[in-house]
């Protein structure tokens, strides 16, 4: 498949390979829950998925209008909230934009991130399917 992530984790506690063609991620827990602080976390690399996905759309919407974006920067937390029923996670997405834009473009900008790839697959059901292979 051409868009086919591996992950995989071998011996080295939580250190994990993530590759995609000849592209390669580390990704670790930090030393206070065992992990050797290789990478960033799970949930790290979850919001760098939807913050890099927001920016890249917000720089393709200004090219493609023509507009003087210089910087769009976006700074992620997340917090789960647990009750009885569910749990809920709450993303924060501070976003800064920089450039020669009137006030009105800087809006359009901001809106458009919300339609973003990861964010649209985030916002609706997903069903993720699992099976185990055989060696």
């Amino acid at each position: 498949m051409d868009n086919e992530v591996k992950v995989s984790i071998a011996k080295d506690k939580y250190k994990t390979e993530v590759t995609y063609g000849k592209h390669l991620i580390i990704a670790d827990e930090p030393t206070d829950v065992g992990g050797t602080d290789l990478g960033m976390p799970p949930t790290s690399l979850f919001l760098s998925s939807l913050g890099t996905c927001k920016v890249m759309t917000m720089r393709m919407y200004a090219d493609r209008k023509g507009w003087d974006l210089q910087t769009a920067q976006i700074r992620l937390s997340s917090e789960v909230v647990k009750s009885e029923q569910q749990q809920t996670t709450y993303i924060k997405c501070h976003i800064t934009i920089t450039g020669d834009l009137d006030d009105e473009q800087r809006q359009r900008i901001y809106k458009i991130a919300d339609r973003c790839p990861i964010q649209k697959i985030i916002s609706n059901p997903i069903v993720i399917e699992s099976n185990l292979l055989s060696n």
